[in-house]
Formats: C-alpha cells, sequence, structure tokens
C-alpha cells in the first residue's frame, strides 16, 4: 500500500482530499502546518484548525502529523513580502507560500515521513501529459486555485495529488456531511496565507514604519498626506480620507500610480479613468509549467485571481521576460501581483508583473 501525506489544514476541503484518498486504498496520513506563530492580536486561527484536523483525522483513522515551518515561512515568503510593499508594490503572498513552503519544505518532510506522494485540497488539478504532468484549472470555476499554484516546480508536481479537482465546492461539503466529518459547515479561510484575517493595514504597520508624502492629482494638486506608499495598492478606494477635495465633482478618489521618488501618491476620480488602466505588462522571467505556445496569439492571462481569463498576445523579451499585450484594457493591474499565462484549462506558467505599460 502506497503512503500519501495530505496537507490537513482543518477545513472541509483538505478533510475530503484525506477521504477521497483512504477510499482509494492509500495509506493516508495527515500533515497540520504551523506556519506563523506571531499572535499578540489573537486574529490566527491555527490552534483552533490543528484541534478541528485532529478531530478530522479521528473521524478517519488516520495518523496525524505536526510540523512547524514558522522560521522558513519568515525567511522565504514574509522577508520577501515586507521588501515588496517597501519598494511599493503589491505582493501576493500565496503563490510564494505554495512554492516555498507546502510544495517546497511541507513535501521534503511528508517525503521524510516515507509518502510516496503529496496530498492538498486544492481546486486544481496534476494530470499527465505528453511532456510530464500538468497543472489544469479545477473544476469548479469559482474555486479554481491554479493562479495561486503556478509557480510551484515541475518536479514538485509530479508528486503531487489534488483530489478535489475534479468536484464542486458544494459537492465536497456534502460528502463530509455524509461522512459525517465534523468540519463539513466550517466556513472558508479568506485571510492571508497563514496570516488570518486580520485588519490589513494595521497589521502591516507592526513591520513597517509609516513615510508621509503627498497625495496628488493626475495634474499635480496637492490633495491630502497619505501614510506611506506601502500602505496603498493600485485601484484602491477606501482609506484616502481626501473626499471631494480641490474643487472637483464629489466623485470618489481612486489610486492610479505611486512616484517612488518623490513619495507621492497619485488618484485620479472616477473608477474608469484612463490612468487605471493598463494596454501591457512587462514580466519577471517566466515559470513555465508547460511548453511555451508556438505562436504569440492564443493564449490568455490573469493579472489578479478569480479575474476571468483575458485574451493576449506574448512578446518575449531577454532573459526569459515577456511583454504581455492585453486584446483590451485592464483596470488595475498591480507591480508586484503574477500574470498567469492559460490554454484553455491548462496552466503554461506565470511572472511577476514588473512595469505597466498604458496606451
Amino acid at each position: 500500500m502506497s503512503r500519501v501525506i495530505v496537507g490537513l489544514s482543518g477545513g472541509v476541503d483538505s478533510a475530503v482530499a484525506a477521504l477521497l484518498l483512504k477510499a482509494q486504498g492509500w495509506e493516508v496520513h495527515g500533515l497540520f502546518m504551523s506556519n506563523w506563530e506571531d499572535d499578540a492580536d489573537g486574529y490566527c486561527t491555527a490552534a483552533q484548525d490543528f484541534q478541528d484536523a485532529r478531530a478530522v483525522a479521528r473521524e478517519l483513522g488516520i495518523p496525524l502529523h505536526r510540523a512547524s515551518f514558522a522560521a522558513e515561512y519568515r525567511e522565504r515568503v514574509f522577508a520577501h513580502f515586507l521588501s515588496e510593499h517597501r519598494a511599493g508594490r503589491t505582493p501576493n503572498p500565496d503563490v510564494l507560500c505554495n512554492r516555498e513552503i507546502k510544495f517546497g519544505v511541507a513535501l521534503r518532510y511528508a517525503e521524510r515521513l516515507g509518502a510516496e506522494a503529496f496530498a492538498t485540497g486544492h481546486y486544481a488539478r496534476v494530470v499527465s501529459g505528453p511532456a510530464g504532468p500538468e497543472l489544469r484549472k479545477g473544476h469548479d470555476a469559482a474555486k479554481d486555485q491554479s493562479y495561486f499554484l503556478h509557480a510551484i516546480g515541475r518536479a514538485e508536481l509530479a508528486r503531487t495529488v489534488m483530489p478535489i479537482g475534479m468536484m464542486e465546492k458544494s459537492a465536497v461539503r456534502a460528502v463530509a456531511r455524509a461522512a459525517g466529518l465534523p468540519v463539513y459547515d466550517k466556513p472558508d479561510s479568506t485571510g492571508i496565507c497563514f496570516i488570518g484575517e486580520r485588519p490589513f493595514r494595521e497589521f502591516l504597520a507592526r513591520f513597517l514604519p509609516e513615510q508621509p508624502g503627498p497625495i496628488e492629482s493626475s495634474r499635480g494638486e496637492r490633495l491630502g498626506t497619505h501614510r506611506g506608499l506601502a500602505f496603498y495598492t493600485l485601484g484602491q478606494r477606501a482609506g484616502l480620507n481626501i473626499g471631494g477635495r480641490a474643487g472637483g465633482a464629489q466623485l470618489p478618489w481612486y489610486v492610479a500610480a505611486k512616484d517612488a521618488r518623490r513619495n507621492a501618491l497619485i488618484v485620479v476620480q472616477g473608477r474608469d479613468h484612463p490612468l487605471l488602466y493598463s494596454t501591457a505588462v512587462i514580466t519577471g522571467a517566466i515559470h513555465w509549467l508547460a511548453p511555451p505556445p508556438h505562436s504569440p496569439e492564443g493564449c490568455s492571462v490573469k493579472v489578479r485571481y478569480r479575474q476571468p481569463d483575458q485574451p493576449a498576445r506574448l512578446e518575449p523579451l531577454p532573459g526569459g521576460r515577456m511583454r504581455i499585450h492585453f486584446e483590451r484594457p485592464l483596470r488595475a493591474v498591480t507591480p508586484g501581483q503574477f500574470a498567469v499565462l492559460y490554454r484553455d484549462d491548462l496552466c503554461l506558467g506565470g511572472a511577476v508583473i514588473e512595469t505597466l505599460e498604458s496606451a
């Protein structure tokens, strides 16, 4: 009997993944990861999640291992997270957490426990293709998590199982309820990876000092003072505290750009202001999960999670970088986030967004 280690988070998705693998005849073990140990303000749910994971393991009759990867998380994920915010960009720590922690140190830990495969409750699919393992979208379009998984290595992908990738979320909950799993109705977690659902700006202020500077209109008019470029993201509306100043119409203001050289936050009025739109992006080196397309056409891109696929044209640049042209301008594209490429439901790979281009 082959052993599989399931990343058992205490939620319903990983619980059903373990249940399905046990029904398939695997020797199933659970692994609960503790990756954030600073909980001074009580938002981290790790303690309750561990108790839920224990209850699931007890119900399924499987061993449960517990490991802390907090040091690795701080070094490989959180340090980068803070560095990107200091530079005025908006990173996505979930992508790095998957690459460095879940499918990095946790997968290797599972191998030391004798696992032949590592399993998670992600809504995505790993299938065998002509060029090796392929990452494909989850069947439930509203829950598909392939965007967050595009940066993991192909070697790691080959050792990974995602049992619920062909299921709808409603079906997952129904299976959990029918099996008597105690987490069948547990709400989904929506906070930052392993940090919890806490007020983001207050959390960030614990680690980054405020660096006030001017809030300016696109015409250079000073409208107010910001707390520091790190605390804002492109397209943001809330928290600017400038109302309808400078004699403008009472339309809401949105963050359109950050001028790091002058420490200035540039804002515009109206959700559809032209300065909020980009026609192309330049990325870092693409991490390919599948062979690059032969034609610059015929693929699509997501520049944020849950965004519908956007038709795109690819222009290779030196060093493995890419200029990605959008078929139509996209709103609030953000440096530091990821551009992930697809052909139908196949995830081709992706890269961090470095710069924006407008018409």
